[in-house]
């Protein structure tokens, strides 16, 4: 798209009360929709299918494409959403996240680092960073359903199919392949062993190694 049908777009959202923090740093196509008061920063690219709502704000360096994105939703920086999926009203996608082919409640929200694909989450669930939602199996994509209030602690690895029902908490650092009832805290870790003076054992060996070489 030419650079003056890009300064034709931006004038027409202007004018239905989009605010553009740096307007020539934004790509738009011809049937991006975005609400009144809806603030978008700089670098931040439009694929086909984009609809946002009012009052949102799109931080800078994120990708969109065929998502639908509600109202007072917070989107980036650095965040990728596309694949048909939908953010409802009030949620919040961070830095680094990727949601691929998801619908993300009101009010949830996935602040770092995360991976979200072919996921259901309801309302209020708090995605922590790390969050990894392995859908694909090498034959097929499968569907994580994380339910109303559900808390998904860092560095949680969700295996698909998989449900966290509602109020559940996925401990840190858990692998979590079986489903969760409501209210249950679930954990997978491995168990953690301490053995005194290792670490100077460890080092010892180590340069002991270096030095027979």
């Amino acid at each position: 798209m030419s650079s003056a049908a890009q300064k034709d777009l931006r004038r027409k959202l202007r004018e239905q009360g989009v605010e553009f923090t740096d307007e020539d740093q934004v790509y738009l196509r011809e049937d991006t929709e975005i609400g009144r008061g809806t603030v978008i920063e700089p670098f931040v690219v439009f694929g086909p299918g984009v609809k946002i709502g009012s009052g949102c704000v799109i931080k800078a360096f994120s990708h969109l494409e065929e998502t639908e994105i509600g109202d007072k939703c917070i989107i980036g920086p650095f965040a990728r959403v596309r694949g048909g999926s939908r953010i409802e009203a009030g949620a919040g996608i961070g830095n680094f996240v990727e949601v691929a082919r998801s619908q993300i409640g009101k009010g949830t929200t996935a602040w770092h680092l995360s991976f979200i694909g072919d996921c259901a989450a309801g309302e209020n669930v708090e995605i922590g960073g790390g969050v990894i939602t392995c859908n694909f199996d090498g034959v097929q994509k499968n569907k994580t359903r994380l339910e109303n209030g559900s808390f998904i602690g860092s560095n949680v690895t969700l295996v698909a199919p998989v449900t966290i029902g509602a109020n559940a908490l996925a401990g840190a650092g858990s692998v979590i392949d079986a489903d969760a009832a409501a209210d249950e805290l679930v954990l997978g870790r491995a168990e953690l062993k301490h053995k005194s003076g290792g670490a100077a054992r460890y080092r010892q060996k180590k340069r002991q190694a270096v030095n027979n070489n």
